[in-house]
């Protein structure tokens, strides 16, 4: 057994540490369950708003929601919270991508030439990819009122509340972003 000085006194090296702190065992047990009930949807919502690496937007959200966890006035806001999360850094992603991209002397190959993860593969089934590169071509707002409105079947009142924006604006983007799906379906046929 090792042992350890202590004012001059042997003593045998705690084998664990200290009892955890309830809350830290709270915030532990609501994150997992959280991950547990809506990994795979966050991650459908993350691809389809455009992510070109949502696993990694899924994880930040999930590091987020940890990090805030005591602060969440309630906990059963969370899955809304981490929903909007994920919006939030799908877009701030793209726009990063979208102004690094102008300052690289060669840019990368077009997001439909490049290859999709294993995961992202598997989610989407052949007759769902015309939808969705006609989904990928909307501006990105229309895009994620469409995804949350009728992927997700979101009210307005809780697509404004995740985009950031107000239930009128959801409305625009939602009527635009269908107009603009219906034209690119139509052209397609």
């Amino acid at each position: 057994m090792k042992q350890h000085l202590r004012h001059g006194t042997p003593g045998p090296l705690p084998l664990a540490p200290a009892a955890a702190d309830p809350a830290e065992l709270e915030r532990e047990a609501g994150v997992a369950r959280l991950f547990e009930l809506h990994y795979a949807s966050m991650l459908r919502l993350a691809v389809l708003l455009g992510a070109d690496d949502p696993e990694n937007v899924v994880a930040e959200a999930y590091y987020q929601i940890y990090r805030k966890w005591r602060r969440l006035r309630d906990t059963e806001a969370a899955e809304a919270y981490l929903r909007s999360t994920v919006c939030n850094l799908t877009r701030m992603r793209i726009r990063h991508l979208q102004v690094a991209r102008k300052h690289v002397e060669n840019p990368p190959a077009p997001l439909d030439e490049l290859v999709a993860s294993a995961e992202s593969t598997a989610l989407l089934h052949d007759d769902q990819r015309v939808l969705i590169d006609a989904l990928q071509r909307l501006p990105a707002r229309q895009r994620e009122a469409l995804v949350l409105r009728h992927w997700l079947g979101l009210k307005e009142s809780e697509i404004a509340s995740a985009m950031g924006i107000s239930c009128g604006s959801v409305k625009t983007h939602t009527a635009r972003g269908l107009a603009a799906l219906t034209q690119a379906m139509e052209a397609r046929r």
